[in-house]
């Protein structure tokens, strides 16, 4: 779940700007289709929280797809052992991550993401 301070402009999105298929489930409370997803669990101190990072295979064609759709990006990227990293701003004002990653993906062992490649 992402929550957010304008659902309705994050929705839209999510739908019109990153092409993600959805389902209404009522109301105009749409349901996401998310690409094959990865999950890994790290340590923490902290009060627990959660963080969305979308993957992609070239982090600068897909960051200039969408700053010509107008959507906010943090630059410079961050290199990060495990990837390529930068932040999209939604409408609602929250944060995503998106990346690319230097790592073996999940994805790959399994063959989950044949389909999107």
């Amino acid at each position: 779940m992402i929550f957010s301070r304008d659902p309705e402009a994050d929705r839209t999105f999510f739908k019109d700007v990153l092409g993600l298929d959805s389902v209404d489930s009522g109301g105009g409370w749409l349901i996401f289709a998310l690409p094959p997803t990865e999950v890994a669990i790290h340590p923490t101190d902290q009060p627990e929280h959660h963080q969305l990072y979308l993957l992609c295979e070239d982090i600068e064609t897909t960051a200039q797809a969408l700053e010509r759709k107008g959507v906010p990006l943090k630059r410079p990227f961050d290199e990060a052992r495990w990837g390529r990293v930068t932040e999209i701003t939604l409408p609602g004002g929250g944060r995503i991550g998106l990346y690319q990653p230097k790592h073996p993906l999940a994805h790959a062992k399994t063959g989950a993401g044949a389909a999107q490649r």
